[in-house]
Order: C-alpha cells, then sequence, then structure tokens
C-alpha cells in the first residue's frame, strides 16, 4: 500500500505530480498546508481506535461472537485493526464483496444474504478446501437448490412480514432447513436473521425471541448439529441482541450456540442517523463520530446563504444531511456539486472552509477511493483506501 501512488486520479488530494503514499505520509502533512483540495473527506483516528475498542469491550462482556460489517468502509487497514481487536470473522453483503475480503487477507466471511450464482457458489467450496471459510444464508429451497451437491455451511434466515429477506414464519423456516439437511453435501450450521427493519424495541425483542425460538424448534426437529450459529445484529440495537441472544440466554441442550454481531457503522459512528440510533444512549457506552467533510465556500449570493463545492458525490445525504459542526449554519439542500448553506448571520465569505459532519457512514464511505486520516493535531498519519 505505502507505494501505492497518490496522483490526479485520487480526489481530494492536490498531487499534479505522483507521489507514493509512504513518500507523502513520511512528509508528515497537515490538513491545511496545500496537500489537499476541496471538497474533502476525512477520518478522525482516535475515534475510529476508540471505537473499535469499545465495541470489542462490548461483545466481549456479553459473550458475543463479532462479525463486522464490511460493506461499511471496505478499507484494508480498518478491517485488519477490527480483526486485530478480536473480530471472529468479517460480515459481507455480496459475492463481488466477498471476492474482495479474500484478496484482502480474510480467512472466514458471512454473507448476510443469499447467494444464488453457481459459478460463485462452486469457487467458494474450491476456495473452502484452501482454509477460507464462508457462511451464507437460505431462505428458500431454490436457494438451497442453487448450493446443491457443495460442501458449504449454510444458515437458514428469518424474517417477519413487511421486513426484507428471510422466512416468514417457522414452517417455512423449518421446510428450507429440511432441504439443506437433506442435501448430502451442504450443512445447516445455524440461523439468521436481521432486526433493523422492525418499527421499535418491542419489534426488536419480539423477533429476536423469535430467532431463538427458531433453534429451539431446529433442535426438535433433529436439523441441528452440536455447534451452532445465530447471526444477526446491525448498529441501532445491539443492546437488545446482547439481552435476548447473548451470554445467559436459554438454548436447547445439547448445542453450543454462538450468537455473531454484524454491526458495521459503528467503527466511524456519524453526527446524525447512528448518533440518535446508538444502543449506547441506553446502556453504558459510548462511540466517537470519525467521519467529516470539508468543504469550501464557493459564493455566498444573497444574505442568509452560501453555496458549498461539495455534493451528492461527495457525502451522504440517503439518512439526513450533512451537520454542520457550527451550529449557527444548517445545511437545507444538496446537488450534484453544490451545498445549500442557510448562513443566518452572514459568517461566511467564498474561500472560507466549512466542516460537516455526516450522517449515516455507509453512504459516505463508498463516494471515496483514498481518505487522509488525522491525529488531533491535524497531521496526516494514514491513508484509507477504499475498495467498493
Amino acid at each position: 500500500m505505502s507505494g501505492e501512488l497518490l496522483d490526479w486520479r485520487t480526489k481530494g488530494f492536490w498531487q499534479p505530480d505522483p507521489v507514493p503514499t509512504g513518500d507523502f505520509l513520511a512528509a508528515r502533512p497537515g490538513l491545511f498546508d496545500g496537500a489537499f483540495t476541496w471538497p474533502l473527506l476525512v477520518a478522525r483516528k482516535s475515534a475510529m481506535e476508540h471505537n473499535v475498542r469499545a465495541m470489542a469491550d462490548f461483545c466481549a462482556a456479553h459473550g458475543l461472537a463479532f462479525a463486522p460489517h464490511a460493506k461499511t468502509h471496505m478499507a484494508p487497514s480498518l478491517l485488519r485493526a477490527q480483526l486485530a481487536a478480536g473480530a471472529w470473522a468479517l460480515t459481507a453483503a455480496t459475492a463481488s464483496q466477498v471476492l474482495a475480503l479474500r484478496n484482502l487477507g480474510a480467512t472466514r466471511v458471512v454473507v448476510a444474504g443469499q447467494l444464488l450464482d453457481r459459478r460463485v457458489l462452486e469457487w467458494l467450496a474450491r476456495e473452502r478446501e484452501a482454509g477460507f471459510e464462508v457462511i451464507f444464508q437460505v431462505d428458500s429451497v431454490v436457494g438451497v437448490r442453487a448450493a446443491a451437491g457443495l460442501p458449504l455451511p449454510v444458515l437458514v434466515e428469518l424474517g417477519h412480514p413487511g421486513g426484507r429477506t428471510g422466512c416468514r414464519s417457522q414452517d417455512e423456516l423449518l421446510a428450507v432447513a429440511a432441504a439443506v439437511e437433506a442435501d448430502p453435501a451442504l450443512r445447516l450450521a445455524g440461523v439468521a436473521g436481521y432486526e433493523g427493519t422492525q418499527p421499535d424495541a418491542e419489534g426488536v425483542s419480539g423477533f429476536l425471541d423469535d430467532l431463538r425460538a427458531a433453534v429451539h424448534a431446529l433442535s426438535r426437529a433433529g436439523l441441528l448439529g452440536p455447534e451452532v450459529l445465530v447471526a444477526t445484529g446491525g448498529s441501532a440495537w445491539f443492546d437488545l441482541v446482547a439481552a435476548r441472544l447473548g451470554a445467559g440466554a436459554r438454548w436447547p441442550v445439547g448445542h453450543r450456540v454462538t450468537t455473531v454481531l454484524r454491526s458495521g457503522a459503528y467503527l466511524s459512528h456519524d453526527e446524525g442517523f447512528y448518533r440518535e440510533r446508538t444502543p449506547f444512549n441506553r446502556v453504558a457506552g459510548e462511540l466517537r463520530p470519525a467521519l467529516t467533510l470539508w468543504a469550501q465556500v464557493l459564493s455566498a449570493p444573497e444574505p442568509g446563504l452560501a453555496i458549498l463545492g461539495a455534493g451528492k458525490r461527495d457525502v451522504s445525504f440517503d439518512e439526513g444531511l450533512p451537520i454542520p459542526r457550527d451550529g449557527r449554519l444548517t445545511v437545507t439542500k444538496v446537488n450534484d456539486h453544490h451545498l445549500f448553506l442557510a448562513d443566518p448571520g452572514g459568517l461566511l465569505r467564498p474561500g472560507d472552509l466549512v466542516e460537516l459532519g455526516i450522517s449515516h457512514p455507509c453512504t459516505a464511505f463508498d463516494k471515496w477511493r483514498a481518505i487522509p486520516v488525522v491525529d488531533d493535531d491535524g497531521t496526516v498519519t494514514d491513508v484509507l483506501r477504499t475498495h467498493f
């Protein structure tokens, strides 16, 4: 990575003459010393390090195996940090992400969804022989048939009416599990589900109870082996996952159950969507926002209005607009390359820089292929490379 070039293709880095990343970092550039141009997404090192430790500690305290969702950032250095902190596996959403994680050195991946492409599944079977373990979900007999005859572990997925994927009833889940059991090569590794599509804490708790009940039903049907995985959890309700499925949960006798938490957005957190929804608003703990977007004022064309040179290609906007760090300012609208800022005090002039917090990190990282990492004093210490 240190030899990878920073050049005209690297958005936000002002490098008319190509420079290897290692040489760039050796100069210890500052955020405002001319090495960058605007807009620029920046990651704060101390916040990310804190968040990695906070979630690792939470999982250890509640008896959860952690498989952080790599789709949030797809950055090798952050994946290494999560694994070094004790992550049991990484989670992926798509076959392409699985392939990327394999090439980035992952050895165990949980796929939070169904894989239906036979070419992909045959590749997984071959890679398994080389020590690469992938566990994916099925929620239909069609999904089971897609993987028929391949020595792969699968999780049957429970959903709920109005939710996303997953069997809509326990009977349907048992039928899919029976289809897995009937295949001579496939192995039923456990159950999976996603609680985040429930509307509130009561709905989440009920769904997690249904997930636990599904494990008991599969056990009574003789469809589970001695080792069972239960994979669930996003970044909004992991406290309830711990309470309902963590240490102390009642599982059927004769099985060793491992509950796998798959949160992803926690690593960078945010100042909008997840700030409002983090479980650490309800239980002890803290996550810190790590991402900010710096943008330049292009124009102040009328009283109370400033236009920033940043837009939908630069910052997330699907779960709330960016949040200015200066509370006297408000973002009102985002175009492709322009951001409208209410400035009632007339504080801003063309050329000024504005720091914006983000809402929803999963659609912030994917807009940048290189993201400078800064110390608290603004010195750039690393460059995150993302692989979406």
